[in-house]
């Protein structure tokens, strides 16, 4: 017995013995009800003769059951076919194993999309609610579960309804249904408290997977999202007319497949992320390679602060970019404040398998990301690539959507560092084909760094390590093997208190290249 039959049971009652109890009621459209009822489980009753469709049969059974003072509406197995249903405080949706819900192919059966009396700054799709199969607006103690389908191919090209549209809604739970062929964000939510998603699957969505935005309190797990846009984006959008923030948000024991971004906070960054962590997920990526397909991304760009950030325990198969941390100054909610901080983000135990670009953690010249650990990170790359020998023709972008392609080909095939402050890099291993050229690791402007046991493994590349203006930093590297003469590098005239230790078959004599343009006495060994 699946874990959603067993949550229906206990609140309810066996299946074979519903329509015979005295609290089932089958509601016809000449049979509403007069006044509050003791009913706890309603059934939508027939179609009306005037009715072709599911909508109006559907939305009766909720209405019934919130004017009884709450309850469930248990859909049983059939075809289903609606427009816009409006999800009721204290009422409960069961979609029944063998349930496919389908979106009407009738557009104005479907709420018209939202004129806000205020300029929000973000998409149509991030900021309109009424536009979806499920509305919830300032509901309550409102659940959707199942085993049922919603089936969202309408046979219409371009951007359908949203199956889910959730906005200031409190005590939410979604569980196990699954949600197919979304052309629009499959499952959205804005000023949302007390979230609970649990074994939900969303397969060939054409948008996001699941976007909170400005919510609190989100517990997702157990899901499977496989979506050609992001799997699982955060947003702190503008939507809600206020500067609101997405925090306290847990997301555990999933598997995402996408062509873009598997777990991403930003890019609509105008309100802060706190508190948020991620662990046991698998990512596959390989499918497209939009953004970059970046595995984790940590983006704020509209002066939104980032930070007390988690992630553990993940593996990731054929992503474009492993990691992906970048702090931008694009302001598109007008604060002009300048640009959010980035600081407080740990991520460990990552197995990266087949990724094709470096992973990134890029600030800006006077806004450095800050306080980053990175520990027990395993990144393998799938080709050898092309890539600048130069750090000078690598652009700023302060004002670009960000992501990690924005910069061109890098000059690392594992890591690229610039702008960073406070970072501790320790247990890290990159992995390339022997036909790649280019240095393992490059930072660029970063202060306090902490590089601890870095061991090289055996290739042909001229340089395994360049260090460019690095301050007030320790970094340890370590082989078992020979290794190139000079294969260390360090430059950059701001280079200060910089300090290097060998370990294995390095020698620093032989090994480390140290640039015309390095103060004397600002790298000691």
């Amino acid at each position: 017995m699946s874990s959603s039959r067993r949550q229906m049971l206990r609140f309810a009652c066996l299946s074979a013995t519903v329509a015979a109890s005295p609290l089932y009621k089958a509601v016809a459209e000449d049979e509403l009800p007069q006044q509050p009822n003791t009913a706890t489980l309603i059934s939508p009753g027939p179609r009306a003769k005037s009715e072709t469709k599911d909508t109006k049969r559907l939305q009766r059974a909720m209405d019934q059951a919130q004017t009884a003072g709450g309850g469930t509406v248990f859909i049983p197995a059939g075809h289903y076919i609606s427009g816009s249903l409006y999800l009721r405080s204290n009422v409960s949706l069961w979609l029944d194993n063998g349930v496919v819900l389908t979106m009407s192919p009738d557009t104005t059966e479907f709420l018209p999309v939202e004129k806000l009396s205020y300029e929000t700054g973000a998409n149509q799709a991030t900021s309109d609610f009424h536009f979806a199969l499920f509305v919830g607006d300032g509901v309550e103690h409102i659940s959707i579960g199942g085993e049922g389908i919603i089936e969202c191919d309408r046979g219409a090209k371009g951007s359908g309804p949203k199956p889910i549209a959730l906005r200031s809604c409190m005590h939410v739970n979604l569980s196990g249904i699954t949600i197919r062929n979304a052309q629009n964000y499959n499952i959205s939510l804005l000023g949302c408290q007390f979230v609970d998603m649990d074994g939900i699957t969303i397969l060939r969505g054409h948008a996001d997977g699941v976007d909170p935005d400005c919510c609190r309190y989100v517990r997702i797990s157990n899901c499977f999202i496989e979506s050609a846009d992001d799997s699982l984006c955060l947003k702190a959008s503008n939507s809600l007319g206020q500067r609101s923030s997405t925090e306290y948000v847990t997301v555990t024991n999933c598997i995402l497949r996408t062509a873009s971004i598997h777990f991403k906070c930003g890019t609509e960054s105008c309100g802060d992320f706190r508190n948020i962590a991620i662990s046991n997920c698998v990512f596959e990526g390989g499918a497209g390679f939009r953004h970059g397909n970046p595995g984790v991304a940590f983006y704020t760009t509209d002066e939104g602060a980032l930070e007390n950030i988690t992630v553990s325990n993940i593996t990731m198969r054929d992503v474009g970019t492993p990691i992906a941390i970048i702090r931008g100054d694009r302001d598109r909610c007008s604060f002009g404040k300048g640009p959010g901080t980035l600081k407080a983000v740990r991520i460990t135990d990552i197995l990266a398998t087949g990724a094709r670009l470096p992973s990134v953690i890029a600030g800006l010249p006077d806004a450095p990301v800050e306080d980053v650990f990175i520990s027990g990170v395993s990144i393998s790359m799938a080709a050898a690539r092309a890539g600048r020998d130069t750090l000078d023709t690598i652009s700023e972008k302060p004002k670009a959507y960000p992501e990690p392609v924005m910069f061109g080909e890098l000059p690392a095939f594992g890591l690229f560092l610039r702008h960073v402050k406070h970072v501790r890099l320790q247990d890290i291993v990159l992995s390339a084909p022997p036909e790649e050229m280019r240095p393992d690791i490059v930072a660029d402007d970063v202060a306090a760094i902490r590089l601890t046991g870095y061991e090289k493994e055996e290739k042909a590349a001229p340089v395994h390590l360049w260090l460019n203006n690095v301050r007030d930093s320790f970094v340890e590297c370590i082989a078992v093997s020979e290794v190139p003469s000079k294969s260390y590098r360090i430059s950059g005239p701001k280079t200060q208190g910089l300090f290097l230790r060998s370990g294995g078959s390095l020698d620093w004599h032989k090994h480390l290249a140290i640039g015309a343009d390095v103060e004397p006495g600002a790298v000691r060994t």
